[in-house]
């Protein structure tokens, strides 16, 4: 293969230190063999890729150019920066960290409005009595625009935010804003309260492939070997294994712990000596081993799995049905 397959990731910051932490889990170290500095890396041991370190933003459009194979960033800049995104990118999976939740949020004085309808009619009453349209402060110009409409609200102009948006409505630059939040803390602190129906985009960091990268068959093979160990990996946290041995372990006995505690046989049922291999959620173990004691097992082992690796590869379907 000429070219590599790229793998862009945060440049810094807690983002680049969970998505590090995130490939090393699945067997996948990020390293940079020219220096701590350098912002270009490779992961060891996988010849053929090339890892470029990179803000979010400009991540989610080298993905939108199809410049980089993979990326790491938000969907909520995905969402935002990329129009009709899922013609030219394909969400893989989201990786468990980086949440933010893009919401509308309003002045807690507003006790009435409680509802984008309710937005709706403080719109027309707005204009009406003021003779321009609210103003909402926001860095989402196009979910805000894609998610007023779908409600039909009209009598609005979007005031473009370069700082703390959260503010805008105190200084006066604003009625309202459109923003990220993770506790809500921020806003309530700000005099500002969350409208019921004011949810537009539950984000979180993705594994996002670009749809216009070039996609070979070397490129395909790297990619696959890459989603086999992240999915192994993911597997592998749902689940605990637990082993026992005991004469009384029949079909019968499997079906119900099945039933009660969600668990798999990875191997089958038990074995004719009676050993029994399961795979339980991880909330689930205790529950199981007092059950599997119950019925005779005089002990039981139980550990965490690295890795299970499956014949399927869904995230890898995923992606070859996205190109």
């Amino acid at each position: 293969m000429n070219t590599p397959l790229v793998l862009a990731v945060p440049a810094k910051g807690r983002l680049q230190e969970n998505a590090e932490a995130f490939f090393a889990r699945s067997g996948l170290a990020l390293i940079k063999p020219r220096g701590a500095r350098d912002y270009r890396g490779a992961i060891a041991g996988l010849d053929g890729v090339e890892v470029a370190y990179l803000s979010a933003s400009e991540i989610t459009t080298q993905l939108a150019a199809g410049a980089v194979h993979f990326g790491v960033t938000g969907e909520d800049l995905v969402r935002e920066m990329i129009p009709d995104a899922n013609s030219k990118v394909v969400l893989i999976e989201g990786l468990g960290f980086g949440f933010a939740t893009v919401v509308v949020a309003v002045p807690q004085a507003w006790i009435d409005v409680r509802t984008m309808a309710d937005i709706d009619d403080v719109g027309t009453s707005f204009r009406h009595t003021h003779g321009r349209r609210m103003r909402v402060a926001t860095k989402y110009v196009n979910l805000t625009r894609d998610y007023f409409s779908a409600h039909g609200i009209i009598d609005y102009r979007i005031v473009e935010s370069s700082g703390a948006t959260e503010g805008a409505p105190a200084a006066g630059t604003a009625e309202l804003i459109v923003d990220i939040t993770t506790s809500g803390a921020t806003l309530a602190a700000n005099g500002l309260k969350v409208i019921k129906d004011g949810i537009i985009l539950r984000s979180q960091a993705n594994l996002v492939a670009a749809r216009g990268a070039s996609w070979g068959a070397g490129e395909r093979e790297i990619a696959r070997v890459i989603l086999d160990r992240v999915a192994a990996q993911q597997r592998a946290r749902a689940f605990r294994e637990v082993r026992a041995r005991f004469p009384a372990c029949d079909a019968k006995l499997v079906e119900s712990a099945k039933q009660k505690f969600g668990v798999v046989t990875p191997f089958g049922g038990p074995t004719s000596s009676g050993m029994l291999t399961l795979h339980c959620p991880p909330d689930k173990v205790y529950a199981l081993t007092s059950f599997l004691r119950e019925n005779g097992a005089e002990a039981v082992a139980v550990a965490d799995l690295d890795y299970m690796f499956s014949r399927d590869n869904p995230l890898y379907a995923k992606l070859e049905a996205g190109l």
